[in-house]
């Protein structure tokens, strides 16, 4: 059996555990008690994911990141001084070189401590968020971003994790704590400078004014996307992402794929066919979610005109949120009799997306 197809049929079986035993408690979340899973079912359940994060062999960009961790240094006064060297995203060479001091030039133990940060987020976020968290761990399967993100992209996925990890600050408000995470993570992928935008425009009510301002912004630069374009190509200049539009149309990037754009739109769908429900409820993270997901759908539909190495990889500092609004939108937005075959048909459809993605897109 592929580890692809194990980690499926592994979530299969901890969804038959989680019907014959309890696998859940009683919990506060942000001041309201939630039902959520326990600890020990949330890591058995994404066990095997990081597992074959860590154990990856030459997976996506895998070889990459192996040749670059043996070239780096062996010691501190040898990392410091390699250090001016680096011209981009220091933080991840330099954390990348403290995890070889430290733990030696193995690299399979290199991929095992950047595979155990970013799963001790996800199931720490999802677990205490989602209100489903198997569901929510199934999604993030079967929409492959865990061997697009935790197999491949490594470096920009840890700048993720490390703000998905500030998630509470920001449905807290807390600015300051936020922002320095945010420049922290942009010295390990610059990319995560964008949060700063982000986190303003997903404050409030679902559907505020910010999110429809950006989705006629997203909406007007596609109308225009060769003026769009030229003005993100200015923009880029001063930045490691310099002639990034020239970049794309050398390679003969044409865009992120419709289907998966379409997959990941998903919630934002129903969260606009079911807005009175959002609004009923009025829950926090539940706005949250809806406008992040509103800002990845929005992301991604600019990327399907421009880039899908580029612009395509921006969406997930978003779009891992879509992971908790889905599994509330199912709980909520449909009567007890829909939602069993709702979950049915959501499943399989996710299911024959991750058997065209693996199988036969990669």
């Amino acid at each position: 059996m592929s580890q692809t197809t194990f980690v499926i049929v592994w979530l299969a079986m901890m969804a038959f555990i989680s019907n014959i035993t309890l696998t859940v408690r009683q919990e506060n979340v942000l001041g309201k008690k939630a039902i959520r899973a326990n600890w020990v079912f949330a890591i058995c359940t994404f066990l095997p994911i990081f597992i074959q994060a860590s154990f990856r062999g030459d997976i996506g960009d895998s070889y990459s990141y192996r040749m670059m961790f043996r070239e780096l240094p062996n010691t501190i006064s040898e990392l410091v001084g390699y250090m001016p060297t680096v011209t981009k995203d220091k933080g991840f060479f330099f954390l990348s070189g403290l995890i070889k001091i430290v733990f030696g030039s193995n690299t399979t133990i290199y991929f095992l401590v950047l595979a155990l940060f970013q799963s001790v987020v996800l199931v720490a976020v999802y677990r205490k968020y989602s209100s489903n968290y198997l569901v929510s761990v199934f999604l993030f399967v079967a929409s492959t971003d865990y061997l697009s993100w935790m197999c491949n992209g490594i470096r920009q996925f840890t700048a993720v994790t490390l703000l998905f990890a500030a998630t509470s600050l920001m449905l807290k408000k807390k600015w300051m704590p936020t922002l320095v995470l945010i420049l922290l993570a942009s010295t390990i992928h610059q990319s995560a400078l964008l949060m700063i935008p982000i986190v303003i425009i997903a404050q409030g009510k679902a559907w505020n004014k910010r999110s429809i301002i950006f989705w006629v912004a997203a909406l007007i630069a596609i109308v225009f996307v060769n003026q769009f374009t030229n003005i993100l190509d200015s923009m880029m200049q001063e930045t490691q992402y310099a002639n990034m539009v020239s970049d794309w149309n050398e390679w003969g990037d044409d865009g992120t794929n419709a289907l998966r754009v379409l997959v990941y739109s998903i919630p934002t769908i129903l969260s606009l066919i079911g807005i009175k429900y959002i609004q009923a409820e009025d829950d926090d993270v539940i706005n949250f979610c809806t406008n992040m997901s509103i800002i990845s759908t929005g992301i991604y539909i600019i990327s399907m005109f421009t880039s899908g190495i580029f612009i395509g990889r921006l969406p997930i500092y978003a779009s891992l949120y879509n992971y908790i609004l889905l599994p509330w939108e199912i709980d909520h937005m449909f009567t007890k009799e829909s939602k069993r075959l709702i979950m049915i048909v959501m499943v399989a459809a996710y299911l024959v997306f991750y058997w065209y993605q693996v199988e036969v897109v990669w």
